[in-house]
């Protein structure tokens, strides 16, 4: 695990310096590093204020925000995969994703999309309410529950997403919802670095360390009980904590798919379902194939420039086809 880490951790910062030169300017790798420093105080000669200004107020925060977004979309895919033992759930499993447009696509059509990274994440926890109240409604807070509730939930959240479009959308603004709702970074700035990374610090972190618990779920309820896990308080703490982080998440990048559903398959089947290993190990992995899909994304149709979830669904789809043919645990 230790090695892998370090492979991923070294990529990931490799990854991060090559994104950042990609673009309609020339942008060298000398110069990304030069920003950088002179920006930290490191005694680096600056660049030019408009070569520093594409390097640092444009193009670095997009990236940090594409990993740190990616990171997180895995860590709760995998988490979410262990607490309903459900190898289909992803981070949007329980109505966080409709929720979370509604809320944004509310504040849109409104004008006042300063708001929106506040009103997707409230509509996000009140999605996340709304499912677990009706989960928990009379009975036991099951797995089974749990998704059927989501699903109503997400449907209820998207008949009044396209509602909310239907009746008020028109010109430039249904342009900035469609790409919204389809996930982009385009506009990230180092607000969004800052809710995304304070996001993982202060939630997909502790979720990390809490990996020895998960794996305790993958033998049932009854089972996690004897060993000692407080079933019905760890599975509320842990979707809590899931659904915080992917508010936070969708809050600066929109409906981003697959990238938590994939990613903790295809590092299960490298490293094995512990989850110690494998939560660490998803988050490098998302964060660098969100940095990518986010590069292709702005870069192949240079000028226009497409939403990244159109390129993490191209790609997360076959692979996750390819994952459903190996695997077994599909079956």
């Amino acid at each position: 695990m230790l090695f892998a880490s370090i492979t991923l951790a070294a990529a990931l910062v490799a990854s991060i310096a090559a994104a950042v030169t990609f673009g309609p300017a020339d942008i060298r790798f000398d110069e990304v590093w030069a920003s950088i420093g002179s920006h930290l105080g490191l005694g680096v000669t600056p660049l030019s204020p408009l070569r520093d200004g594409i390097v640092w107020e444009l193009r670095l925060p997009r990236v940090l925000t594409a990993a740190a977004v990616g990171a997180g979309l895995a860590i709760s895919g995998a988490v979410m995969q262990a607490v309903t033992r459900n190898p289909l759930a992803d981070p949007y499993l329980l109505g966080l994703s409709s929720g979370a447009s509604l809320g944004a696509v509310a504040v849109l059509v409104l004008g006042v999309s300063v708001l929106l990274p506040a009103a997707a994440f409230l509509g996000a926890l009140v999605a996340l309410a709304a499912t677990l109240l009706i989960a928990g409604s009379g009975s036991a807070l099951t797995p089974s529950r749990m998704i059927l509730a989501g699903i109503a939930v997400s449907s209820l959240g998207a008949a009044l997403t396209s509602f909310v479009i239907f009746w008020t959308a028109t010109g430039d603004s249904y342009r900035e919802i469609i790409s919204w709702l389809l996930g982009s970074l385009a506009g990230a700035r180092w607000p969004a670095v800052a809710i995304a990374v304070t996001a993982i610090v202060v939630i997909g972190i502790p979720l990390m360390i809490g990996g020895r618990v998960l794996d305790a779920f993958a033998f049932g309820d009854t089972s996690a009980a004897a060993l000692g896990v407080s079933v019905a308080r760890t599975r509320w703490v842990m979707l809590v904590g899931t659904a915080l982080l992917t508010g936070g998440m969708v809050s600066v990048s929109g409906s981003i798919g697959f990238v938590g559903l994939i990613l903790p398959h295809a590092v299960r089947l490298i490293v094995g379902a512990q989850h110690r290993a494998l939560l660490p190990l998803a988050a490098l992995s998302g964060a660098i194939f969100l940095i990518w899909c986010d590069t292709a994304a702005r870069a192949l149709f240079d000028p226009r420039e497409l939403p990244v979830g159109i390129v993490t669904a191209v790609i997360g789809a076959p692979v996750f086809v390819l994952l459903l043919m190996r695997s077994r645990r599909f079956a």
